[in-house]
């Protein structure tokens, strides 16, 4: 073992973790605690656990680690390359645990519904991403996009690319989603002024915009609900 780290297992019983969750079940260890098991080992002057807390207190919470990238994770003492992708790694799988449950028979019955179906994947971003849903005659969600990623504007977003994706998916109706990495999902002039012009181009092709979802941590705002569009 190198001397310049300490393992869990030097822990007295009661804080190690990976005892704590055969004893009592993953749902009963601290966000730390399951940090430091993915860990493994701390540092010479901390166990596990301190480093996993000190991860936590550096990212601001448990929520900003899914945007941290590899160099990030290893401007902290103690997580080098390999731990640093094993915790990308695990954060990954988080995220496609949350949308593996959505799927082609997913149906939109009410703006909640399209906000539910992409919160995960967009809350946490740090850029703003447009993503368009495409529905069926029935609003089950057949496929989501990505169409863009940066600040939304008319001259990133453009009819042209939004509705040649849903003809291709021979789509009945569309609704647009973006994030608002501010937390704040209050619409912008761009915002409104793009949905105009995209339920415009819609109207011409047939295919009808159901609504535009700006999403923001744990809320959303429909522009539909809103009466801007």
């Amino acid at each position: 073992m190198d001397s310049h780290t300490l393992m869990l297992r030097e822990l007295p019983n009661e804080d190690r973790p990976r005892e704590r969750l055969l004893q009592f079940g993953a749902h009963a260890l601290s966000n730390a605690e399951l940090l430091a098991i993915l860990l493994r080992t701390g540092t010479v002057a901390e166990s596990a656990v301190k480093l996993a807390t000190t991860l936590l207190a550096r990212a601001g919470g448990l929520r900003n680690l899914v945007g941290m990238t590899i160099e990030q994770f290893t401007t902290i003492r103690g997580i080098g390359e390999a731990k640093a992708i094993q915790l990308q790694a695990s954060i990954e799988i988080g995220r496609r645990l949350s949308s593996a449950r959505m799927n082609s028979t997913y149906v939109v019955k009410s703006p909640k519904d399209a906000a539910d179906y992409v919160m995960d994947d967009l809350r946490y971003l740090d850029k703003e991403h447009f993503v368009v849903l495409f529905l069926n005659t029935k609003n089950h969600v057949t496929g989501h996009e990505t169409l863009s990623v940066g600040s939304l504007n008319a001259s990133i977003v453009h009819p042209r690319e939004v509705f040649c994706s849903a003809i291709k998916r021979s789509s009945a109706s569309i609704i647009c989603v973006h994030n608002h990495p501010s937390g704040d999902p209050t619409p912008s002039p761009e915002d409104v002024e793009v949905t105009r012009r995209l339920s415009e181009a819609g109207r011409i092709v047939g295919i009808d915009v159901l609504d535009h979802i700006i999403i923001a941590d744990h809320t959303f705002i429909s522009l539909k609900e809103q009466g801007l569009m």
